[in-house]
């Protein structure tokens, strides 16, 4: 009987021949857009400008064509490199897509690798969405095998994004089944990634992805090359589920393979913040609109939502862009008070607003035992509301705007991807790479995209 990791290498090398449906083509191209809208503010802060300084000797000289584009800087790298680098930077300002039965973002690890490899070896638009889609598939299917125990201490893009960066990495390199196994069997050994690292203010989050990146396509690259590995890691006695879940369900890993496509069922974020407070944003957002209200008027407010969200978000002082973005006190507040929760939202201004600050202290969370029960599968929250003329308000909110039960459509999709890019690359250079990238497919270059990286258009301009 076939191990766990060659049954999914086999779902992978039938995928590559097999017609790609209309439908499933789009879903690709969103997640595409999406990836960009969360990439491009992130190539402007640290970790990965730094993480470009670091590894500057990694790069090729300015001119050079070989390689895959590193778009924090427009240099070229080696494949791992850039991988790791560009992963990061879609992660930084927390836009990134969500896989929210897994509580994983696909879209900065898988992507991150497969456009780094497409790029280094030369494939064309097809092949790039074809190992997206991939490696979307066989890394959420071992996310959902692990959860939930397994968020308890890991942090699944970290870990599961490795095995998404390996297939997606072994699609491009057109691996046979044999190899592909090994390469999913490898890629387990190297995941890693500790939640402990976004719950204190530091830049390591965004290294999961890119670690996940730079691993998973290490794991392709060596079995390509022949070098094999064990492949019951997944399921072995002592393999990735058992140390990294209490009871993974590796069934939930197989059934349905390919034919109800993860990547079809993605939450878009409409919030630049963590994930765990959307529900929240979206219930006070419906109340201001709802009854026009201002911050002066709310004298208490209650966040009954999950425990996860309890453990990573219950922040009632933010004083820094990382704390802001991991608190739901900070972030329900800024909804109020003006409006949105987006990118100007962590301004030094802003931040330090009085008013924020003071309605923070009005904000309590707790566990509402009926958003707890439903999680992961749906991300709930209850806000309650107590007004200063004596009004009790309660709202609650049962998915998040941009979950596959309310999701973004192509226009707001578009949208996001306009505001996030054009203080970046300005709105000509915006409006082009949106078009490539809604039209892309089979014999459009992927390297066309170095075209958008910052200092090529600085260059142009």
């Amino acid at each position: 009987m076939k191990q766990l990791t060659e049954r999914l290498a086999d779902y992978a090398v039938a995928e590559r021949d097999r017609p790609l449906a209309t439908s499933l083509l789009h879903h690709a191209r969103r997640a595409l857009i999406d990836w960009f809208a969360a990439l491009l503010p992130g190539t402007l802060s640290p970790p990965a400008t730094l993480l470009a300084s670091a590894l500057a000797d990694e790069m090729h000289l300015p001119g050079t064509q070989a390689g895959a584009i590193v778009y924090v800087n427009g240099r070229r790298a080696n494949l791992r490199t850039a991988a790791l680098i560009n992963a990061a930077a879609a992660h930084t300002v927390e836009f990134d897509d969500i896989f929210r039965d897994a509580v994983y973002h696909p879209g900065s690890p898988v992507i991150g690798a497969a456009l780094a490899a497409a790029q280094a070896r030369g494939a064309d638009g097809e092949a790039l969405l074809r190992a997206i889609i991939v490696g979307y598939e066989i890394s959420t299917r071992i996310g959902l095998a692990v959860m939930p125990s397994h968020y308890r201490f890991w942090h699944t893009t970290g870990t599961v994004g490795t095995f998404g960066a390996a297939a997606a990495v072994a699609s491009i390199l057109n691996l046979e089944a044999g190899p592909f196994a090994h390469a999913l069997a490898t890629a387990a050994t190297f995941a890693a990634g500790l939640q402990q690292a976004f719950r204190s203010d530091a830049m390591s989050k965004p290294l999961h992805p890119g670690h996940a990146a730079a691993a998973g396509a290490l794991a392709a690259l060596a079995a390509a090359a022949g070098v094999t590995g064990a492949l019951d890691m997944l399921d072995g006695p002592a393999g990735f589920g058992a140390a990294m879940s209490e009871q993974p369900d590796w069934n939930a890993a197989l059934e349905g393979l390919g034919e109800r496509p993860a990547i079809a069922a993605m939450t878009f974020k409409n919030h630049g913040c963590c994930g765990h407070i959307f529900a929240a944003i979206d219930a006070m957002l419906a109340l201001r609109a709802g009854h026009g209200l201002a911050p002066e008027d709310v004298v208490r407010a209650r966040v009954g939502t999950y425990r996860v969200a309890l453990d990573v978000t219950d922040r009632p002082h933010a004083a820094t862009p990382f704390e802001g973005r991991f608190s739901t006190q900070f972030c329900v507040a800024s909804a109020l008070v003006h409006g949105s929760v987006r990118l100007d939202a962590y301004s030094p201004g802003r931040l330090a607003d009085p008013r924020l600050q003071a309605l923070m202290q009005r904000i309590e969370m707790v566990v509402d035992p009926d958003c707890d029960a439903a999680f992961p599968r749906r991300r709930s929250a209850v806000l309650e509301l107590e007004l200063a003329d004596g009004r009790r308000l309660r709202h609650l909110q049962p998915t998040r705007k941009g979950d596959p039960d309310c999701p973004l459509s192509d226009a707001e999709l578009e949208a996001k991807f306009i505001e996030l890019s054009l203080p970046v690359i300005g709105r000509p250079a915006a409006a082009k790479l949106l078009a490539s990238l809604r039209s892309l497919g089979r014999g459009a270059p992927v390297d066309f995209l170095a075209d958008f990286s910052r200092p090529a258009l600085a260059l142009a301009g």
